[in-house]
């Protein structure tokens, strides 16, 4: 914090983060290819370019400064609906740190690392309302340009930090660094707030408006200031040079304010009101210059609070003699309070434009995604009802025999519709092409299956090695274990494996059905020569053609086959319906804060695919109908038609036939269907082998940003604990702790960045030759009494030098060694033991008077061994 006549806050250091990349990979994950996705990216880019306009470098102390920081905090706030900022979807892991903390030679400074937008976010603004501190604090307050621009950035501080400490708890949850805990910043704000109101009172001032007006608004700022002074006063959040400063300005606020109401007073005659409240402004000014001058300077102040409290006095003493009331007896100034803090509303820059504004919001987003959900499963039911059907009347035809039973004329051809189905066959490549397919299936599948094991052995190996670490460091581990954030990767793992294994399942039946049809198939693959000889000859049926029954017949399976081509239209139909819901949920979102996704979905739906549901439900009707139709007459013509060994035989190879080309048809359509399943199934997977890896990286990376942090904590703790004082370190003079004030009191002259110095050596006291006499009067062995003579003079400690330790109770002085004797002293605490002396008391000089005889030296008592006799070298 820089400490001037204002107090500014320090900005918070942010580590360099790539925003482009993981974004762009979210991008190309969740948006179809093309100029959009393109678009986004490129919109990705800008951002991380944005950011390390705004936090990668020193910032001026400018309006353009501030800008380029409210443009980031603003693109923030528009990205968070549009991307799932988490530790397992967008993870990006933000470190930055703490804006008070110095740091030490070994541990670094306190900083933290998480991946929450919000965290970023906090921190960001937290950035915007220092900046406006500094430049607030550098405006020239001797113009009105420059008073509303301080006042104006002041409140926006204020806003922010308040922010702040409404949102930081739930953006975070977790346990802030101090710098933007609720205390730390609510005090932020308060400060803010009263540097406001003081800049409103310099301009009153200096408009010279009533004083009535100017001690109001002097006394409000007063208050702001105390209240942030007692906010602060027994917490340490905030660097200890900013309580001095807070109680000066406390004062300062107050002496102004009494200073203004006593002008007031003098206006109102009340003489010896103006006189007690200049003296109590005079008191608070003087406590002010006394305690913090080296904060801030106001000699002005006391010279005009001085001059007129003397002339106020002279005019009473002489003319008005008026009587002084006691403080307590005044009436208490009056309030007026013109700032607040200027809410955080987005967008804060006015030249803000949203980077991704062709962008929906997740929630849109994943509306649309559940919609696109709802109308797969509808159309997919609706064909697969009308395959279902198709394949039901190819199966009874084929039971039947028909058409192939009133095309067989001669009895030693083929009919036409199975040379029809055998040429089909033979087009999409026969027997080859499902043994094509089925040959590469296996090869599909094992790929897949290998791209989801090393998928989950790096979420495996991650959380073992997250395990042992959380085991070695216990409580100190804190971060997200990662058993429970990989909840939602091993669920979707989960849903893999089923979906693989399912998808074996239905391989295994298709090849079981493919093996029982399989000679049929091939049998249809065949020149038209083969297959005649192949199927049985008979007696032909030449007297049913031209017959009612066979016309009739011959019409149903007209209309069935109708209604075949009508379902094939009707599904291209279904396939080829788009629509955007985008517009609709966007509409929804704006104007009810939220989407009802399900009653809007289910609605439009309706709207949109209720005519071709009714069109299925009506061609599902109409081939029931031909169906029993076409039974009736058949047992009319079977009732018509010769019945013989040979004509069973030809009939059911011929059904054998019809149904192996429905077969096939459905065989090759069911491997299409699986093999375009695994290829979109290998993409799906990839993408989930990348989100794992990317969670697993981000989760490396923050590791080894914990290890380091911990590396550093562990630096930072004393090796050996802490040594307890003795009481007389502790206890003032009087020997008693002073009681906590409940009220704020001017903090003591503080000497910012002092190190505490170790206790001076007392000297040895000084003896005059007056009392020589006495003493060399006392017998050896007997102490002398103490001279009554003045205390001598102990010269002040060197400049920096703490105060020496609290003295014991005097010793005596014994005749030839009235040097001083030091308390005995355990030798491990003494840091001052002395190199050349290897006793518990170190000999003092002796001053004595020429002539005299020398003395010998007593038992000093506790003393192990005696005391050899002193001789002074002659």
């Amino acid at each position: 914090m820089a400490m001037t006549n204002f107090i500014s806050v320090q900005l918070k250091k942010a580590s360099e983060v790539d925003l482009a990349k993981p974004l762009c990979k979210f991008i190309q994950q969740s948006y179809p290819g093309g100029d959009a996705q393109a678009e986004h990216c490129r919109a990705a880019e800008e951002l991380s370019k944005l950011r390390k306009s705004a936090l990668g470098r020193p910032l001026d102390k400018h309006e353009s400064a501030l800008e380029t920081l409210l443009r980031y905090y603003d693109q923030l706030c528009s990205i968070e609906p549009k991307f799932p900022f988490s530790e397992n979807q967008v993870c990006v892991t933000f470190t930055w740190k703490d804006a008070f903390d110095k740091g030490s030679l070994f541990g670094g400074s306190a900083k933290l690392a998480l991946a929450s937008l919000g965290y970023e976010k906090t921190c960001v603004l937290f950035n915007c309302g220092a900046l406006a501190s500094q430049i607030a604090a550098e405006q020239n307050l001797d113009n009105d340009e420059g008073l509303k621009a301080a006042a104006k950035h002041y409140q926006f501080a204020s806003g922010a930090f308040q922010h702040i400490k409404d949102t930081v708890l739930s953006a975070l949850n977790r346990e802030p660094t101090v710098d933007i805990s609720p205390d730390t910043v609510g005090t932020l704000s308060l400060i803010m707030l009263a540097q406001a109101q003081e800049v409103f009172f310099l301009k009153a001032t200096r408009d010279k408006m009533k004083d009535g007006i100017i001690a109001k608004l002097a006394n409000q700022a007063a208050d702001y200031y105390g209240d942030a002074y007692k906010q602060c006063q027994y917490k340490d959040t905030l660097p200890k040079e900013v309580f001095p400063v807070l109680a000066a300005k406390h004062c300062i606020m107050q002496a102004n304010a009494e200073y203004h109401q006593s002008i007031l007073a003098k206006q109102q005659k009340k003489f010896g009101e103006e006189i007690g409240r200049l003296q109590h402004a005079a008191d608070l000014v003087k406590t002010v210059a006394s305690r913090y001058d080296e904060y801030i300077n106001i000699k002005d102040l006391v010279d005009k609070i001085n001059r007129a409290l003397t002339a106020a006095k002279k005019d009473n003493d002489f003319i008005y003699h008026d009587r002084v009331p006691d403080l307590k007896d005044l009436e208490s100034i009056g309030k007026a309070s013109l700032v607040k803090s200027t809410p955080v509303v987005v967008p804060l820059s006015q030249k803000f434009n949203d980077l991704f504004e062709k962008m929906v919001p997740l929630q849109v987003q994943q509306s649309v995604s559940i919609c696109n959900q709802r109308k797969a499963d509808l159309v997919n039911r609706s064909i697969a009802q009308m395959r279902e059907a198709t394949n039901l009347a190819n199966g009874v035809l084929a039971s039947l025999n028909l058409p192939a039973a009133i095309e067989d004329v001669s009895g030693d051809t083929v009919p036409q519709s199975i040379l029809n189905k055998s040429k089909s066959v033979i087009e999409q490549g026969g027997i080859q092409t499902v043994d094509q397919l089925i040959k590469d299936l296996p090869e599909l599948l094992q790929r897949n299956k290998e791209i989801l094991d090393e998928s989950l052995r790096l979420l495996d190996e991650e959380e073992a090695t997250d395990n042992d670490l959380r085991t070695k460091f216990k409580e100190r581990w804190q971060r997200t274990p990662s058993n429970e954030l990989y909840k939602p990767l091993r669920t979707e793992g989960a849903n893999y494996h089923n979906i693989l294994n399912r998808a074996v399942q239905a391989d295994g039946q298709v090849k079981e059905r493919y093996q029982a049809h399989r000679d049929t198939i091939a049998l249809l693959c065949k020149p038209e020569s083969e297959l005649n000889a192949a199927i049985p000859s008979a007696n032909p049926a030449k007297t049913l053609q031209g017959s009612e029954v066979v016309n009739v017949l011959r019409t149903l399976l007209a209309n069935l086959d109708e209604v075949k081509k009508e379902r094939e239209q009707l599904e291209n139909d279904l396939k080829s319906v788009n629509f955007d819901m985008t517009s609709k949920f966007l509409t929804a979102l704006v104007q009810d804060g939220a989407i009802n996704e399900e009653a809007i979905s289910v609605t439009e739906l309706d709207k949109i695919y209720g005519s071709y549901t009714q069109k299925v439900q009506e061609s599902l009707k109409k081939q029931e109908e031909l169906l029993k139709n076409i039974q009736n007459a058949h047992q009319d013509f079977s009732k018509m038609k010769q019945s013989n060994n040979e004509s069973n035989l030809r009939e059911e190879v011929l059904k054998n036939l019809a149904v192996a080309n429905d077969n096939f048809v459905e065989l090759v359509a069911n491997l299409k269907e699986g093999t375009k399943f695994y290829n979109e199934l290998t993409e799906i997977l990839l993408k989930f082998q990348n989100k794992c890896s990317d969670i697993v990286f981000a989760r490396k990376t923050e590791r080894d940003e914990l290890l380091k942090d911990l590396q550093q904590s562990i630096a930072r703790e004393p090796s050996a604990p802490s040594i307890p004082l003795p009481t007389y370190q502790t206890t003032s003079a009087g020997g008693n702790k002073p009681a906590a004030s409940p009220t704020p009191t001017p903090a003591p002259r503080t000497m910012v960045g002092t190190k505490p110095q170790p206790p001076a050596r007392p000297p040895p006291p000084v003896i005059s030759a007056a009392s020589s006499p006495s003493s060399a009067s006392a017998p050896p062995g007997t102490p002398a009494a103490p001279a009554a003579s003045p205390a001598p003079a102990v010269s002040a400690p060197a400049a920096g030098a703490a105060p020496s330790q609290a003295q014991g109770p005097p010793y005596p002085t014994y005749p030839g060694y009235p040097g001083y004797c030091q308390m005995p002293m355990p030798m491990g605490y003494n840091p001052y033991m002395y190199g050349q002396y290897n006793l518990p008391y170190a000999p003092s000089p002796v001053y004595q008077t020429p002539g005299q005889a020398p003395y010998p030296a007593p038992q000093q008592p506790g003393y192990p061994f005696p005391q050899q006799p002193y001789y002074p070298q002659q």
